[in-house]
């Protein structure tokens, strides 16, 4: 093997009778290192996003949440509350009601999700650091406020600066009777005074509206009912251990979800999305690997007296196969080192200094460049990918050799 490999370097570093193989094998490797950096860029930045998501979620999704399988609500006592409170890594245990509702503010309505929440839950999230207008207050003495989503506000044309005024939410009154029902009587409504407005993602923005939990209650004519419990963990604590033990004291009638499974069909369109390009871009060098056979097929021609030479000495078939093998495999080889370094170049660049911007630097988009992320994992996928394709691609045109190569009368 260390002679095969020999040959096939002297073969890549020595001119070649026809300068035409000289220029197709380096086609051929910047061919390959474009398509290998285009790889590496291109998941590094999906890494940025999911990342980006990922945190954003986390500042407001809790590290387990628990909710019925079967009802809207459930009481705390169904659980053994207590006993979840007092277990080892448990930091914060927060009550949540919620539901649709509908609110007012002049002559603007809109439907958003009421989020009515326990003690603490403002030191288990960090939904106070998103706050561009206002403060994050939930409760003042005997006053309520709220705190919405940007989008809800925009919806209706509500902007704390010169506007201290409440705003009505209305809720379907669950004690209406049917029979002569009177429009007045059907909806539960309450005045509340918005306090702060959050900048989060599409989908808080537009939905979410947060009040205190009583004040929830009240308008959805509940008791001590809840919707879910949300709870925060110690950062020391192994959170599927944790999830498991709170699993077995609810019993089978409850799910405890963790950030994953909040939000399972997001990060499963992401990570789709993610391998879908990878195979899309794998083409690029499947294209750039028909170099690779080009110039190892012009090579073999070229070196058809050396071939004989070479089998005349008592070389093999197979050792001569070998070495226009390793030949092909080098220049996919070179070709992946390359592109694996110019991409991981242009990736730290980016990540220093933001050389690709997002938008016209208006500040409309939470981060101002393109987010970068390079995964070591992400490195050896490509490069395995780019050494599988450079062995298929010289092994077509070394199975071609045949032993009229071997035979040739030499001058």
């Amino acid at each position: 093997m260390n002679f095969a490999w020999y040959i096939a370097k002297r073969y890549l570093l020595s001119k070649k009778s026809y300068n035409i193989i000289n220029i197709i094998s380096g086609i051929s490797i910047v061919g390959i290192s474009i398509g290998t950096m285009a790889l590496i860029v291109v998941l590094s930045v999906f890494n940025g996003f999911e990342g980006l998501i990922v945190s954003l979620f986390n500042t407001y999704n809790p590290d387990l949440e628990i909710t019925a399988k079967e009802g809207k609500t459930f009481f705390p006592e169904d659980i053994n509350a207590e006993s979840i409170r007092n277990l080892d890594g448990v930091v914060y245990f927060t009550e949540i009601v919620e539901d649709n509702a509908l609110l007012k503010h002049n002559s603007r309505q809109y439907i958003i999700y009421l989020k009515g929440v326990g003690d603490g839950y403002r030191e288990m999230t960090d939904l106070d650091s998103m706050i561009i207008d206002g403060k994050f207050i939930l409760r003042e003495g005997d006053m309520n406020f709220a705190v919405m989503g940007a989008g809800v506000a925009y919806h209706l044309g509500f902007y704390l600066s010169g506007n201290t005024g409440p705003i009505t939410v209305y809720v379907p009154s669950r004690s209406a009777s049917p029979a002569g029902i009177n429009l007045n009587d059907a909806f539960n409504s309450k005045n509340i005074i918005p306090s702060g407005i959050i900048s989060l993602h599409q989908e808080f923005d537009l939905k979410y509206v947060i009040v205190p939990i009583d004040f929830a209650r009240s308008l959805f004519e509940y008791n001590t009912e809840v919707t879910s419990i949300e709870l925060l963990l110690d950062p020391s604590v192994d959170v599927d251990d944790m999830q498991t033990q709170i699993s077995s004291i609810v019993g089978r009638e409850f799910n405890v979800k963790n950030r994953f499974q909040q939000q399972e069909l997001l990060y499963k369109i992401m990570r789709t999305e993610k391998w879908a390009i990878f195979f899309i871009l794998t083409f690029i060098l499947i294209v750039a690997a028909f170099n690779v056979i080009g110039s190892l097929t012009m090579l073999i021609i070229d070196k058809k007296k050396d071939i004989a030479v070479l089998h005349s000495m008592g070389a093999n078939n197979r050792l001569i196969k070998r070495i226009f093998l390793f030949e092909g495999m080098m220049v996919s080889f070179i070709g992946g080192i390359l592109g694996l370094s110019m991409g991981a170049l242009l990736c730290f660049l980016q990540q220093k200094f933001g050389l690709i911007s997002l938008g016209g630097g208006d500040g409309s988009f939470i981060i101002e460049a393109y987010p970068v992320v390079m995964h070591f994992t992400d490195f050896i996928y490509v490069l395995l990918t780019v050494c599988i394709i450079g062995y298929l691609a010289a092994s077509y045109p070394v199975r071609q050799i045949s032993k009229k190569f071997m035979h040739i009368r030499l001058q």
